[in-house]
């Protein structure tokens, strides 16, 4: 028979044995959690990622610097654009030398469009979004904008820019081009840019272009007759070398550096953020690689 100390050990041991038993049965106590996904570093002066279904952050790196965004400013122009009432994607623009003066006059990336061509809006917003055409951007805003004088239509229609970067909220956003070819006074951060690239993401003809690798536009000449352009190529490396990407805009400039504001889809879940200031084309894909691979890793 056991009695006194050694019986009241005995009791507590089997207590501790029957809790323990219950907890494992009923799932309470579980194997210790899988590591968790490490933080990534980028080279990129500033950059943000966020879940694109209920914009929270995955990822923040001076996510609210102002910074010099390039040519990624132009999602704001095709924003304004697809923004229009009443717009009219297969109305036609005559391409003005006053277009092709200013890509000279800037060394500027353009769409090579031609002086005197009739070239629709919808392939003015590839020429703008593939090969970062700034022709296309001055082509765009020119006939967006309102006002008597070329000037007034391009003042017109930064103002457009700047009015919808106020009216998604956006405090660290400011534009003073059409393209990104700025006056000193052109800016925006990771996490506004990546905001204003979610919201035109809404836009069914914004989330085609931005996807597509390679566009033809045949546009019509002076003449009567019909030209076809050379193949318009996307900036945007990703669309080739990450799957599920899904777009959206390249940017670079002497105070810019390289930028990249991107999207991809994996498993029915969509991510989209962006990098500002890193030191390279190679090295801006390779900074949003591991941003997108982290935040599909966080999100299961």
């Amino acid at each position: 028979m056991i009695t006194g100390i050694q019986g009241i050990r005995l009791r507590r041991v089997a207590a501790v044995a029957i809790t323990s038993g219950a907890l494992l049965a009923t799932g309470a106590l579980t194997a210790a959690p899988a590591q968790a996904v490490a933080t990534p570093s980028i080279v990129a002066k500033g950059g943000y990622l966020m879940n694109n279904a209920n914009s929270s952050t995955l990822f923040d790196k001076k996510k609210d610097t102002r910074l010099a965004t390039g040519s990624t400013t132009k999602i704001m122009t095709a924003k304004v654009v697809l923004a229009q009432s009443n717009l009219n994607l297969d109305s036609t623009v005559v391409i003005q030398k006053a277009y092709s003066d200013y890509v000279v006059k800037n060394n500027a990336s353009q769409a090579h469009l031609i002086v005197g061509d009739k070239v629709t809006v919808r392939q003015l917003l590839y020429g703008l979004m593939l090969p970062s055409g700034c022709d296309a951007a001055y082509a765009l805003a020119d006939k967006y904008g309102s006002g008597s004088t070329r000037a007034a239509r391009v003042k017109s229609f930064i103002g457009k820019m700047n009015t919808a970067a106020k009216n998604l909220g956006l405090k660290n956003t400011h534009f003073d081009s059409f393209d990104g070819i700025g006056n000193g006074n052109n800016y925006s951060t990771p996490r506004d840019l990546t905001k204003i690239a979610s919201s035109a993401m809404k836009s069914s003809t914004f989330r085609t272009v931005v996807k597509t690798k390679s566009y033809t536009a045949k546009t019509r000449t002076k003449s009567g007759g019909t030209r076809t352009m050379a193949a318009w190529k996307n900036t945007n490396g990703l669309l080739s070398s990450y799957s599920g990407t899904i777009g959206v805009k390249t940017g670079s400039g002497p105070e810019a550096k390289y930028c990249l504001v991107f999207a991809a889809t994996r498993n029915g879940k969509t991510v989209i953020g962006t990098v500002l200031a890193s030191s390279s084309i190679a090295q801006r894909e390779a900074d949003a690689k591991k941003l997108l691979n982290y935040g599909f890793a966080k999100l299961g």
